[in-house]
């Protein structure tokens, strides 16, 4: 290729991901805005300096401890494709990437440097790179599970106080502000029609197309035959899947005596609920780790749903972030320890025997 087009080439990356991490941003906090409009910040205020350091420092520590339980369900992936990884390692690298998907505000994320650095440490480096996507697929698998089971045997029908709930209440919220979603509707609509009107608008989207097809042509190809072997080890995945329902549970038992400290009446029920959903959503990259899409969000349904005060709801939601952030700080230490990496001296190889480097 020559020299200027591999220019071109690397300046078009830049702006992707410019534009990106800006578009992120502004989702970001527009979102954290909305949340916060119309709060009683003197209520906040108030709802915080009731909080028990002990309620945290119990949801910090459970919240660390599910994620080891979690780092557990990825090490069983990994040893489905006969990658044998040390225990210790299998955390450190999960450690490594829940501290980035927190102080990363681009578009590597945390998953993409946990894949890099697992194949540090295998021969199989394109098996040890899927099992990080296998993992968050199995990970958001068991949160839906969750959500739909208890919404459909625990929460439907049921609305806790007689507040806004149920359809009427969901229908006035979309009524109330549907000259917004209206307008972004138009404004969207006439941006893609714009665009498509523009020869070269047009030629770029039918590249970019083309080129996503075909990269994801090859990488199927590539990934069909580390998909059959997790078909073939039903267990497996039925234990990570397991390992997700423990994991995730214990964190939300810990979040609702969280919340019941901090005044939100609500049962448990809607906790097994709404927190998997909006964590699901949250995992959506359109904004920074989620930031203000998930507060916004469990402020919303915990309002709608269950009639909780919003201040006292927003407590809970900014206590789960804060927990979020302190619980992956190790993952930078990991990092800055340089522990994530391959040591010199005997390894474990892929058939799980250590062999001298």
């Amino acid at each position: 290729m020559p020299k200027g087009f591999a220019l071109q080439d690397g300046r078009n990356t830049s702006r992707k991901r410019y534009g990106s991490l800006l578009a992120r941003l502004v989702v970001a906090a527009a979102a954290i805005l909305w949340v916060l409009r119309g709060q009683d910040w003197r209520e906040l205020v108030r709802v915080f300096h009731s909080l028990s350091p002990w309620y945290f420092l119990l949801s910090l520590i459970v919240y660390a401890a599910a994620q080891v339980i979690i780092s557990i369900r990825w090490w069983l992936l990994l040893r489905a494709q006969s990658i044998h990884i040390r225990v210790r390692m299998a955390v450190r690298l999960f450690f490594l990437g829940l501290f980035y998907n927190n102080f990363l505000p681009g578009a590597v994320t945390g998953d993409l440097l946990k894949a890099w650095y697992v194949t540090k440490h295998t021969d199989k480096r394109l098996e040890g790179a899927l099992s990080v996507l296998v993992d968050r697929l199995v990970g958001l698998g068991g949160l839906i599970l969750m959500a739909a089971f208890t919404y459909v045997v625990l929460v439907r029908g049921r609305v806790a106080g007689g507040a806004r709930g149920g359809p009427a209440g969901l229908a006035a919220s979309f009524s109330q502000y549907r000259v917004v979603f209206l307008w972004t509707a138009i404004i969207v609509a006439a941006a893609l029609a714009g665009g498509l009107a523009h020869p070269e608008v047009r030629t770029r989207l039918v590249r970019a197309a083309r080129d996503v097809w075909q990269r994801g042509l090859l990488l199927l190809r590539r990934g069909k035959e580390t998909l059959v072997v997790y078909c073939s080890k039903p267990w497996t995945l039925l234990w990570a899947l397991g390992l997700t329902v423990i994991g995730q549970s214990t964190v939300i038992v810990a979040f609702w005596l969280l919340g019941r400290n901090l005044g939100v009446e609500a049962g448990l029920a809607y906790y097994f609920f709404i927190f998997p959903v909006m964590w699901v959503v949250g995992a959506i990259p359109i904004s920074i780790a989620g930031l203000g899409i998930t507060e916004a969000g469990i402020v919303g349904l915990f309002t709608l749903l269950t009639g909780a005060t919003a201040e006292r709801v927003l407590a809970l939601a900014f206590c789960q972030r804060f927990i979020w952030v302190l619980s992956s700080l190790p993952g930078g230490l990991v990092h800055l320890l340089g522990a994530h990496l391959p040591r010199p001296g005997p390894e474990i190889s892929i058939d799980g025997r250590e062999r001298a480097n």
